[in-house]
């Protein structure tokens, strides 16, 4: 009996991960292996998905550090999606700490369990900020050390798998904004200022937004793996969004939809709010209050993530959900967070 192994794994995209493969009986057990543990920062959502499978093992352990654990079965599947992420939030260091060393560690981690499979989240972060759409050919040219570390990482990966080309297969995933259940992200907070009639538009109704539903993301994931059996492809590289992807006025709309209600939002001129930020942000920041008025999350506002998944349409990817299909699921499995 073997097992996957996911690094990184009681965080959002790792919970989701590991039910999706245990329910789909790709594999009697799934270990988590995670700094923390299942953390007590983690959404109960995402604690009952992880607690709730027997054959979900969470494992604690730094991925920053040479990883000597074990698992008693053959490892067939490594997926790395440890990393720091949230911006802002970190030092610039951060990283590259956590970002690099840990798929150097989790590269050597395979070499020794001699496990050929790896999935590894990367980000649309290295192509950094542009209007133009942006698919897999683009050259990266990131603008912040989040996305300049996920593309060394990304190439740490590749490394790996040229060791033995022939038969070790790499799945890199550059996936938009992932939203869902527990997620307590930007999608969320969004959600919760339309319904508490604190959402603005500042001239960015068309502006958009790559964004993928969680759990589009873990079939996609698995799809591209398979096909590669199919069609003896070793490497694959990947965008995860919608296609098209939603502009925020897509967003806020199919929230008023999905939750049946009326909202009329207003236009603030950007320089108004992103001034008001900074003042809320100066007066909170010596108390430690956390307020989701961040400067930088304002000018993410405002600025296109406009990412095409041309391997995933031109190579007959079927979708499973639509932004509105993804938001009643959403609503439905977790609805404490739609109120």
């Amino acid at each position: 009996m073997s097992c996957a192994v996911i690094f990184g794994g009681t965080g959002f995209i790792g919970s989701f991960f590991s039910d999706f493969l245990i329910k789909n009986n790709h594999f009697d057990k799934v270990y988590l292996y995670d700094l923390e543990g299942i953390s007590d920062k983690a959404s109960d959502f995402r604690r009952s998905l992880i607690s709730s499978n027997i054959n979900v093992v969470t494992i604690t352990g730094d991925v920053r550090s040479d990883i000597d654990w074990f698992p008693e079965e053959p490892v067939t599947l490594i997926a790395n999606f440890a990393a720091v992420h949230r911006e802002p939030g970190h030092n610039d260091c951060e990283y590259y700490e956590t970002n690099l060393l840990g798929a150097e560690n989790i590269c050597a981690w395979a070499e020794k369990t001699g496990c050929d499979r790896l999935i590894f989240t990367s980000s649309i972060s290295p192509y950094g900020s542009a209007e133009a759409v942006k698919d897999e050919s683009a050259i990266p040219v990131p603008t912040s050390p989040y996305g300049g570390s996920k593309l060394v990482a990304e190439y740490i990966h590749r490394t790996w798998q040229a060791r033995d080309q022939e038969n070790r297969q790499l799945v890199i995933v550059r996936p938009g904004v992932v939203f869902g259940p527990g997620e307590g992200g930007n999608v969320s907070r969004l959600i919760k200022a339309v319904l508490h009639r604190y959402f603005f538009y500042m001239g960015n109704r068309s502006t958009c937004k790559a964004g993928v539903y969680v759990k589009e993301l873990c079939n996609a994931m698995w799809w591209v793996l398979q096909r590669q059996d199919i069609i003896e492809e070793r490497v694959s590289l990947f965008n995860m969004s919608m296609d098209p992807g939603p502009s925020i006025e897509d967003y806020v709309a199919t929230v008023c939809k999905v939750t049946s209600c009326k909202r009329m939002i207003i236009g603030i001129p950007y320089p108004m709010i992103l001034a008001a930020a900074y003042i809320i942000e100066m007066l909170a920041k010596p108390f430690a209050i956390k307020h989701p008025f961040s400067p930088v999350r304002i000018k993410k506002l405002v600025r296109s993530n406009n990412i095409s998944p041309g391997y995933l349409t031109n190579n007959g990817y079927l979708y499973i959900y639509t932004l509105e299909s993804a938001f009643s699921d959403w609503k439905k499995s977790c609805p404490e967070e739609w109120n």
